[in-house]
């Protein structure tokens, strides 16, 4: 296993950006606070990936719980149209959230359109659950209590990772293959789940395309409900009436679809609040400030979390 420890954000951000067929996005700033810096593959490694520069090379952002362990953990996977990533609001504060509340978590920093489109988050995304699982004993935690937590398109990521998951294939020559990478829970932040027509959603525009059009693919390899099994995912749903982005019915039906397997699942959707309400904290810059009634919403999911013994 090998480790990129923390470095100064302004080296990270003046790395060169070596040549490519397809610009990469531009490079994320890294989230705040983290231990160390994990890439998924290999140098020169990644499938798929059409250049060399961080954009090109999904990674993971420790954030490690204090004491021996093994801990339970979180991936967490930011939202952002799959176009950017909001890293700090959605990745290093829930992060630091989990970390404080004796939870180890990884905040993954997955490729992004226009230079890499379905299927290369969800392997991005596979790859990191089955990295997390496969070192489990060095990085303290434990397997049998690892989840997923996504925002937005992150939460669209982290329903497809709940609903479509391998038990691994101890025939592949990559070891990391052998492991599983479903997620023994998951978190979903506002995410869309229903791409069926009957859920209301803003006209795609140029600065704003669809999920389908950012991706380039059809709504069929990358809808959620009719994934849905009774080995989906134990699933917390959060979300807001107001928000005029990803509607609430999302929420609301992927928990009627998940009631309807017997999937342990718990639903709040609180009136107000635009998207990307994050932790409802205020803590980054937002042009609509999260309203107060929202703040409780990471004690409730605190409370999920423990009463099934996935934090302290």
């Amino acid at each position: 296993m090998r480790f990129q420890f923390a470095a100064a954000p302004l080296l990270l951000l003046t790395l060169s950006v070596a040549a490519q067929t397809t610009p990469a996005a531009p490079l994320t700033p890294p989230p705040l606070g983290y231990s160390a810096i994990i890439p998924l593959w290999p140098s020169g490694q990644v499938p798929l990936a059409t250049g060399t520069a961080d954009a090109d090379t999904p990674r993971l952002f420790a954030y490690p719980a204090a004491g021996t362990g093994p801990h339970p953990a979180v991936l967490v996977m930011p939202g952002g149209g799959y176009t950017h990533l909001a890293i700090e609001k959605e990745g290093g504060n829930p992060a630091r959230w989990l970390a404080a509340h004796g939870v180890s978590a990884y905040v993954l920093e997955y490729r992004l359109a226009p230079a890499y489109r379905w299927p290369v988050p969800q392997l991005d995304a596979t790859r990191a659950m089955q990295y997390l699982r496969a070192h489990a004993a060095e990085l303290a935690l434990d397997p049998a209590r690892l989840g997923v937590w996504g925002f937005s398109a992150g939460g669209h990521l982290s329903a497809y990772l709940s609903t479509t998951h391998t038990k691994g294939d101890p025939a592949s020559a990559d070891p990391l293959a052998h492991f599983s990478d479903r997620p023994d829970f998951a978190i979903i932040s506002y995410g869309r789940m229903d791409l069926g027509d009957t859920v209301p959603r803003p006209p795609a525009t140029k600065d704003s395309p669809g999920m389908e059009v950012v991706l380039a693919t059809t709504t069929a390899q990358i809808d959620i409900l009719p994934r849905i099994t009774a080995d989906t995912s134990p699933t917390f749903l959060y979300s807001t009436t107001g928000d005029q982005t990803v509607n609430s019915l999302n929420d609301t039906n992927y928990y009627a679809a998940l009631k309807r397997m017997g999937v342990p699942a718990e639903l709040h959707i609180f009136e107000l609040g635009a998207h990307g309400s994050g932790l409802a904290d205020n803590a980054s810059p937002t042009p609509t400030p999260a309203p107060p009634e929202l703040a409780i919403w990471p004690t409730l999911l605190a409370h999920w979390m423990q009463q099934n013994r996935w934090m302290p």
